[in-house]
């Protein structure tokens, strides 16, 4: 076999193993509970970790849902995903996914400062 065979062979092995491990909406969905839960937890400041941990669990859980529902864009592309924050008519690029994995961009916590800040002034 040629060379450009060989190579045309590799790569539709490549795509067609990315498509079948791009993650699912709700690894997505996982992931970012779990770093806005850490987010809204050090924009806090409390001292006392079992005031934080009731609160969250009374109100945080409902709170951080209803924000990955309303304000969080996956963009499925077959081969890799592109995870999207909404905010007052802007996308913001924060997350890429691809062959089982997830990867956060640190833009996530300069967009949580300026949400909170901007919810902090209402």
């Amino acid at each position: 076999m040629s060379k450009t065979r060989i190579f045309a062979l590799l790569m539709l092995a490549l795509i067609f193993a990315s498509i079948l491990t791009n993650p699912p909406r709700e690894q997505f969905e996982k992931e970012l509970t779990i770093k806005a839960k850490d987010l809204f937890e050090k924009q806090l400041h409390y001292k006392d970790k079992d005031a934080v941990l009731l609160g969250m669990t009374l109100f945080g859980d409902k709170i951080v849902q209803d924000f990955i529902d309303r304000s969080i864009i996956i963009k499925n592309y077959y081969l890799f995903s592109i995870v999207k924050l909404r905010w007052q008519d802007t996308e913001t690029p924060i997350g890429v996914g691809a062959f089982k994995s997830i990867w956060i961009s640190p833009k996530i916590d300069e967009k949580a400062d300026e949400i909170i800040t901007i919810l902090k002034d209402l």
